[in-house]
């Protein structure tokens, strides 16, 4: 059977595009295989190449950035790279020697290794053979996690760890997956909606929504005993109705913001939330033009708060 493949008769560049057509003036957006200049001086980059004399040219979709020079093509949808310090939700995959293997929604999974958790009744001491054949106890394949990025080699693999009191074991929730570039970078990534709804934005575009949890009194770090039922409890606490009904709809609600590419935040969540209240179930918002209503009126109260 022959199939008749139609190409365009020609190829624009970038820089003569409308205005209409782009985001911002500042923003270029560029297809596989388009000019994005034919100027010699400037050298290729990441998602570039050359093409002939002096014509560089876009290997994927996305948007052009420039670095004085140095042109490269950052993809609309991409994998989650890393940073170190960045706040990351996961997903235990594997158990291995001292060591587990966590999905956090990169090119390859994570590794929190036995030496960078806090162990139960906060004892710091140096992690024994015992320890090792209990590790299911504290992450089993399918639980889980908050963590932070320790460092992230030249391999691109990321390192964990939950030696924070903030970081751990993640219950009473369900997680919703975003495009990492829309998870807004921000001082805190913990928030307690005004809803009873508490949210942790995964800067690897994994949202724990879940129920609120009060905060501890304040304590003395030094002292702190944290049991190990606290920390890697396996069980759920009772969750009425209503606390149910609202962590479905925040849920929704960070759902239909993604669907519509726009910038998830503490914020933005909330405008969607309250637009969302003039739906009586959460799942209506699951409905294209339901979504696409909250997610416009959600941006228009933004952008009137800005002004």
């Amino acid at each position: 059977m022959d199939v008749q493949i139609h190409l365009p008769s020609h190829v624009r560049v970038a820089d003569d595009r409308d205005d209409e057509t782009m985001i911002n003036a500042n923003v270029h957006l560029v297809t596989p295989g388009e000019t994005i200049t034919n100027d010699p001086q400037f050298m290729k980059g990441h998602g570039a190449y050359n093409d002939g004399d002096h014509t560089l040219v876009s290997s994927l979709g996305g948007v052009v950035d420039q670095i004085n020079k140095l042109i490269t093509v950052r993809p609309l949808r991409t994998r989650y790279s890393g940073a170190v310090g960045d706040v990351v939700v996961g997903r235990i995959v594997e158990v291995g020697q001292k060591r587990w293997a966590v999905d956090v929604n990169a090119r390859q999974h994570a590794q929190l290794m036995l030496s960078a958790i806090n162990l139960p009744g906060g004892v710091q001491r140096r992690k024994s053979e015992s320890d090792e054949l209990a590790m299911r106890t504290f992450f089993a394949e399918g639980d889980m996690l908050v963590a932070e990025a320790q460092s992230v080699p030249t391999d691109r693999s990321i390192a964990l760890h939950t030696r924070s009191t903030k970081y751990g074991k993640l219950r009473n929730g369900c997680l919703v997956t975003v495009p990492p570039a829309l998870i807004v970078r921000c001082k805190s990534h913990f928030h307690s909606l005004p809803c009873g709804v508490d949210v942790i934005l995964g800067l690897n575009g994994y949202i724990w929504v879940a129920a609120h949890v009060a905060a501890p009194p304040a304590i003395d770090e030094a002292d702190a005993r944290v049991t190990a039922e606290a920390l890697y409890s396996n069980q759920n606490d009772e969750i009425d109705v209503a606390t149910r009904l609202n962590i479905a709809r925040v849920a929704n609600c960070i759902r239909a913001l993604a669907s519509h590419d726009l910038p998830v935040s503490d914020t933005m969540i909330m405008y969607a939330y309250e637009v969302s209240l003039a739906y009586d179930q959460p799942a209506e918002l699951l409905t294209a033009s339901n979504a696409r209503d909250v997610a416009t009126q959600a941006q228009l109260m933004v952008q009137q708060s800005m002004e």
